[in-house]
């Protein structure tokens, strides 16, 4: 069977039964409490039909029940799939009937929403954590948590090896239609043991989970923590929205740990009153998923001066696969922060538009081959063809690997230096936002005849999209009213902040939209 993500929670209880596993809110699960809760939640999935490597929704928000639901899905040997609450109704369907996923769980604040789905996906057969809000409406089954709590507190014990699939996660994809990552136990495993390693991740560690669980930084905390037998707190979404209470539950939880995109950050500096608070716990503060300006970590390296920094680079089809550990001193304010050399157990290449590497300091696509690597995309294999590239060395023998489409280069010191995307994906606060599905959506309204969707910067220099649109002659269209139509297909962080109705577009010499100059525009 070999060792799988749960057994991190079962090694942990063994070492350390009265740690603390997860708290959030002022609440905790020891993790002799998650290995309990966990092994109910599998014996009541695998009663209720579900079968290895079968697919489960976990729907909700942050909160005790979340990682219960995780590790109690892959101990019924079936593969999570993370869904946002705040999602599209549009988009949790089609994650639900594309992924096959016929149990959900979810908590009783979400319900209702849980009812929706229930009415409107076909595949769903049970959902776990809510009882019935359509009053019997549906053919589904709804199951209080208090049916969790009835199960027998053992690990079925369902055979499973280190290739089979843990999780799958759900991200933007370039036609409007969302693509779903496939993550093993084995490379979910060796990010766990790769990032505990490169930052000595130990089990007196209290990691503060900013990311939610359907974004791909989160494995850290998920992950990684309870393989270390770390604590993990669960920031709840509404802190996370208010820099000033953020600030404090860091305070009050004497977090050593901090991962999350770089727009957190600077909240925390510019409206957290973070001057105010002691932070002395903080031991090691990550940051990625885009660019950090280098003047925002001078001033934080000033105001925790104990901690380390590092900027940590992966798509989430390998989890991470660089970081680049930012040296005590001054820093160079006016050259970008590198994403680091390719890490230990990977292998990384630089190439041009054919393949071939290039030489030492030139820029090119880099190419990442590593046992954190995803197993493909979810019934995808036209995506699984563009995604990877293989190079046979001999007869029977390829290695292969896959294409971030990120543009860099070696400075010189092995340390890489992030030059922007090779296609038209852009990260908006951390969260992978493909421009084309963002078009295809505002291209779908009736009153649309052709819409652009570009990013720029704002005045504090957060990326942001944008979009101009061209109405259907005769049509009117409303900005607002369209922003309001985009939101119920796209995610939140995906909704242009500004939409611009126009009579014209820039066009370049063969007709196509001239979207440089469009940017410029929206710049000016």
């Amino acid at each position: 069977m070999g060792f799988l993500l749960h057994h991190s929670v079962d090694e942990s209880a063994e070492r350390a039964p009265e740690r603390e596993a997860f708290r959030c809110d002022g609440e905790s699960l020891t993790y002799t409490e998650l290995v309990t809760a966990a092994n109910r939640l599998a014996a009541l999935l695998v009663e209720e039909g579900v079968r290895p490597h079968d697919r489960v929704g976990i729907y909700m928000t942050k909160r005790l029940e979340l990682p219960v639901a995780l590790y109690g899905i892959l101990k019924a040997g079936a593969a999570y799939v993370p869904i946002d609450p705040a999602a599209p109704p549009a988009r949790v369907k089609f994650i639900v009937e594309d992924c096959g996923i016929r149990h959900l769980i979810t908590h009783p604040s979400h319900a209702r929403r849980a009812g929706r789905v229930a009415a409107e996906a076909e595949a769903l057969r049970v959902v776990i954590g809510a009882g019935d809000p359509t009053g019997g409406a549906t053919s589904v089954r709804f199951l209080p948590w208090e049916t969790v709590d009835a199960s027998p507190a053992r690990d079925p014990g369902v055979g499973l090896v280190e290739p089979d699939l843990a999780y799958v996660m759900y991200t933007s994809g370039s036609t409007g239609v969302p693509k779903g990552l496939m993550h093993t136990h084995a490379s979910g495993l060796a990010y766990a043991r790769l990032s505990a390693r490169e930052y000595g991740v130990r089990g007196e560690d209290r990691l503060g989970n900013h990311s939610p669980l359907h974004f791909d930084m989160s494995t850290f905390e998920y992950l990684t923590g309870p393989l270390c037998g770390a604590t993990t707190v669960l920031i709840p979404e509404e802190v996370t929205m208010f820099p000033r209470s953020l600030a404090e539950l860091m305070e009050r939880e004497r977090l050593t740990f901090w991962y999350s995109v770089p727009l957190a950050l600077i909240q925390l500096l510019t409206e957290g009153g973070i001057e105010e608070r002691d932070l002395s716990s903080l031991r090691w503060v990550l940051f990625g998923g885009e660019p950090f300006a280098p003047k925002y970590v001078a001033r934080l390296a000033e105001l925790w001066p104990q901690a380390r920094f590092s900027n940590s680079y992966g798509p989430a089809e390998v989890n991470q696969c660089t970081a680049y550990h930012v040296p005590a001193g001054p820093l160079d304010l006016e050259r970008p922060i590198p994403i680091g050399p390719v890490w230990p157990g990977a292998d990384g290449r630089i190439v041009d538009a054919d393949d071939r590497e290039v030489a030492s300091g030139e820029p090119g696509e880099l190419l990442i081959r590593a046992p954190t690597m995803m197993r493909g995309y979810w019934r995808r294999p036209d995506l699984n063809r563009r995604a990877f590239f293989r190079q046979t060395l001999f007869d029977g023998f390829d290695l292969t690997f896959y294409r971030t489409g990120d543009l860099v280069r070696d400075r010189g010191d092995g340390n890489l230096v992030f030059l922007g995307r090779k296609d038209r994906m852009v990260k908006v606060r951390g969260y992978r936002v493909e421009l084309d599905e963002v078009e295809a959506v505002l291209g779908a309204h009736a009153a649309v005849a052709e819409a652009a969707a570009i990013d720029v910067r704002d005045s504090a220099g957060q990326l942001t999209i944008v979009a101009a649109v061209l109405p259907v002659p005769g049509a009117r269209l409303e900005p607002g009213r369209l922003r309001r139509e985009a939101a119920r297909r796209l995610s939140s962080y995906a909704v242009p902040s500004r939409i611009e109705v126009r009579e014209s577009m820039p066009r370049t010499g063969t007709g196509k939209i001239d979207r440089p100059a469009l940017r410029r525009a929206f710049s000016a």
